[in-house]
């Protein structure tokens, strides 16, 4: 059965000149009302190629470079702030609130079709951290989408970055609990200077609203560790793709308890094995690219550095007929 395309209104989104947004509707969850935003930024000539991308946790769309990156290169862009997430948070939501990551297919789902009734029939699914965890699983849950035609994760969330033995017995009995208890919070361990080492204001290069990408969140809740542990099972199993996988990560992770230079040039969220180690089991065509001084959010590094993440990225598109 076909689905029904609502024609989205679009407005001008906050990013500016070229950026435009509009408001994805869906039924009402646990907490009451829920929407997306789809945003997009157009080529200025017509094209049939398009990217989808998928921001992670705590964090929203506002990678403009990366847009006009694709843009460049032929691609319109879209991105979709998540239900709970920047743009889409409303006032009654807890934010970032999920209980299952397949809650996010709704709105993926919605932004292809709109995609797709907009003259494009090749998309790159594209997502960072969390957002390419969700991705990975959407890809391989939907082998026979007809518009999927290749999926590049920026630092997927593949793994917990935790003390083993902690992640051995502590997460699946947090997960249990979650079940029973989703609202029930936990230290979530993230290190605290991952944003003040982003933010133009601090000790980095990016202007974004530090609401919707919060310099600190110390708790976490227990609903979200067993929505990525239920998530990331099926990573550690072996989850079959069967279009072109682009996996990158930094080359190294770092752990700073004090402000340290560090904080530049390495991711200080994942642990860069992990990504490696998962990306190895997704069986089909992977490739697994290690970024030189990359921080967690690959974009959002120095500029040489992005710039080698582009240069890659857009040869292997090139390679793959993109």
């Amino acid at each position: 059965m076909t689905r029904k395309i609502i024609e989205p209104l679009y407005q001008q989104d906050i990013l500016g000149m070229g950026y435009e947004q509009a408001t994805l509707n869906f039924p009402d969850d646990h907490e009451g009302q829920v929407t997306a935003t789809l945003i997009r930024k157009k080529v200025g000539s017509t094209t049939h190629k398009a990217v989808l991308y998928i921001h992670g946790f705590i964090d929203y769309f506002f990678q403009t470079e990366m847009a006009e990156q694709f843009n460049q290169h032929g691609f319109d862009f879209y991105a979709v702030d998540l239900r709970k997430y920047g743009r889409s948070h409303l006032p009654h939501q807890k934010y970032y609130n999920v209980r299952d990551l397949a809650e996010y297919d709704a709105e993926i789902g919605q932004a292809l079709d709109i995609i797709a009734a907009e003259g494009h029939d090749a998309i790159v699914l594209s997502g960072h951290s969390t957002g390419g965890l969700t991705t990975t699983l959407y890809a391989a849950h939907h082998p026979e989408h007809p518009l999927i035609k290749a999926l590049w994760v920026n630092s997927p969330f593949y793994d917990f970055n935790m003390n083993p033995i902690k992640k051995k017995l502590g997460v699946p009995n947090l997960s249990r609990i979650g079940k029973l208890c989703p609202d029930l919070k936990f230290p979530s361990e993230l290190n605290k200077f991952y944003v003040p080492s982003l933010h133009k204001t601090m000790n980095g290069e990016w202007d974004f609203n530090l609401e919707w990408k919060k310099t600190a969140y110390p708790m976490v809740r227990l609903s979200f560790v067993r929505a990525i542990f239920e998530a990331q099972k099926e990573i550690h199993r072996g989850a079959h793709l069967n279009i072109p996988v682009l996996v990158m990560h930094s080359h190294q992770t770092k752990n700073p308890k004090k402000w340290h230079a560090d904080a530049l040039k390495s991711d200080v969220i994942l642990d860069v094995q992990h990504i490696k180690k998962y990306a190895k089991k997704i069986k089909g065509d992977v490739s697994i690219s290690e970024i030189k001084n990359g921080i967690h959010d690959l974009v959002l590094s120095e500029k040489s550095v992005r710039e080698n993440v582009y240069q890659q990225l857009f040869e292997w598109l090139k390679q793959k007929g993109l």
